[in-house]
């Protein structure tokens, strides 16, 4: 009967949970089956904002501190591949910066998007902790606008990754409320990018045809960059959780004698929402 409960439960998406495969009805836990997993989706939209720090050489030799705005979007589920069960996240983030120079007499503008989908196999560690390890890829595109600059005055930010990728995720009562923290990695380890040579103009690529080594192998020597999030799950209603999340999104390349550098450092929130697909 208990099975039965859960079941209905979810279908109505109100049930707070222990992790992916537990959930909770009253004060009892109910392991569900393999099936019942798989059907399992959890899906978020966080919005943030917080302090962005911008380089580029092509465009400046200086620094850019400012303010950024983000929204990401995640889907969590469990699929069955090559005789295995593998968690699958997909994340959709984009943000925008205004950021200024030291002493402030000159403005970038920033804009980037990042779609990515990794797989993970979970490690059960013990009934509080689990541990997901695995890869994926992403696909980055963007651009950095400096507003006082005239033959070059943006550069395009426009890159592909296979990343190594982790997971933690660990149970724990706050109060009588039981919550999920929760920590995520992304770690690009090759990949192609698109750079211009230094001070070649955009002109000579699109209208010249000079586009030799325009695009670049990447690995950790010239792209060394980490994404990671740390977040707090607190059931805040019956059919629902908020998130607390804060992110640390580090982004450089040195490619042909240009730097280049996006730091992030963000506070997100939003509400999770578990689905039970029919």
């Amino acid at each position: 009967m208990s099975r039965l409960i859960a079941l209905l439960l979810l279908l109505c998406g109100s049930v707070p949970s222990l992790s992916q495969t537990t959930i909770v009805v009253g004060r009892d836990s109910v392991r569900l089956d393999a099936e019942a997993e798989r059907r399992l989706i959890e899906r978020v939209t966080l919005y943030g904002i917080g302090y962005t720090n911008a380089y580029d050489t092509y465009l400046s030799p200086q620094e850019y501190r400012g303010l950024e705005g983000r929204v990401m979007r995640q889907s969590l589920r469990t699929v069955r591949l090559w005789g295995h069960s593998l968690e699958r996240l997909t994340t959709f983030q984009g943000n925008v910066g205004y950021t200024h120079n030291r002493v402030d007499n000159n403005n970038t503008v920033l804009a980037l998007t990042n779609w990515s989908l990794a797989l993970y196999q979970p490690l059960h560690v013990s009934e509080r902790l689990r541990l997901l390890v695995g890869g994926g890829a992403e696909a980055n595109l963007g651009f950095v606008y400096n507003m006082r600059n005239g033959n070059n005055p943006a550069q395009a930010r426009a890159y592909v990754n296979l990343d190594a990728t982790a997971m933690a995720l660990y149970d724990l009562r706050i109060g009588r409320r039981l919550c999920s923290l929760r920590y995520q990695l992304a770690l690009p380890v090759a990949g192609l990018m698109f750079s211009p040579h230094y001070g070649q103009s955009y002109y000579e690529i699109f209208s010249v045809g000079h586009t030799g080594g325009i695009v670049n192998l990447t690995s950790l020597h010239n792209q060394p960059s980490i994404r990671q999030m740390l977040s707090l799950d607190v059931p805040i209603a019956r059919r629902s959780r908020l998130r607390l999340a804060y992110v640390c999104d580090l982004q450089q390349s040195s490619l042909h004698h240009i730097d280049a550098h996006t730091y992030s450092h963000l506070f997100m929130v939003g509400l999770v929402h578990r689905l039970y697909s029919l």
